[in-house]
């Protein structure tokens, strides 16, 4: 029986028509793929504030802080069942105000900005890079929110509604 969770976050950062994305290097999970600008693993005191976790992973490892960006968006939700636990993914979007530096450093790994089309040939973590596919076919083009499973054969989407 699996009982055991991993709850992370990630933030993707655009600007213009490009993202920021990390090559991660020395993570506890994730290595050598390229991965949201920013992310990690939730605190205790974070739980149940998924936007608290991905914005002290942002400044922590960007430097950047809640009033460098705009329009932040919970946008994907994602579960795998991977290495006998429950990887609960929260994905967030964003855009890097008008003026703000784009030389920005990563003290997780390298930090590249990719045009949206050159992100379907990276390496990324397995829910990742159906969470990008997703979102550079439908998901910016929305303002909903989706949840996805993970299986062997991809990730299926769906709508995230509020009733």
């Amino acid at each position: 029986m699996i009982g055991k969770l991993r709850n992370m976050t990630s933030i993707y950062i655009l600007k213009d028509d490009k993202v920021l994305l990390l090559y991660r290097q020395g993570g506890r999970v994730v290595n050598d793929v390229w991965t949201g600008s920013a992310g990690g693993h939730f605190e205790e005191f974070e739980l149940n504030d998924a936007k608290a976790c991905v914005l002290r992973e942002m400044d922590e490892e960007l430097g950047l802080k809640e009033d460098n960006i705009e329009n932040l968006f919970l946008k994907y939700v994602t579960l795998r069942s991977t290495k006998g636990e429950i990887r609960q993914n929260y994905y967030f979007f964003a855009k890097l105000k008008d003026g703000m530096d784009d030389k920005l450093v990563s003290n997780e790994g390298k930090s590249k900005w990719f045009s949206l089309a050159e992100i379907k040939e990276l390496e990324m973590p397995y829910t990742a890079k159906y969470v990008m596919n997703h979102y550079c076919s439908i998901g910016q083009f929305s303002d909903k929110t989706y949840a996805g499973v993970a299986n062997k054969n991809g990730v299926s989407f769906l709508e995230l509604t509020e009733f």
